[in-house]
């Protein structure tokens, strides 16, 4: 599961997701930080964000190849599926 942290009209969140696509990412969640001051403060300038459920982060700017090798990477402890 991954989550990518953006905002509403973000030009370089557009891109990321299209990144994203490229990299044939599966299990994607989009979290829009605007209305939650929380995620806003940790996040703000830094979306877009691609997050694991391992709670490891990737800040933009990436490419497909970036996110390739951060969503093959295996957890501790963890194997592939």
């Amino acid at each position: 599961m991954f989550t990518l942290y953006q905002r509403d009209d973000c030009h370089l969140c557009d891109l990321a997701l299209a990144v994203l696509a490229e990299a044939r990412v599966r299990g994607l969640n989009s979290v829009f930080i605007d209305e939650d001051p929380t995620l806003d403060q940790r996040y703000g300038a830094r979306v877009p964000v691609l997050r694991d459920a391992q709670g490891r982060e990737l800040d933009w700017p990436f490419d497909a190849r970036a996110v390739a090798a951060f969503v093959a990477v295996v957890p501790a402890g963890g194997r592939l599926a």
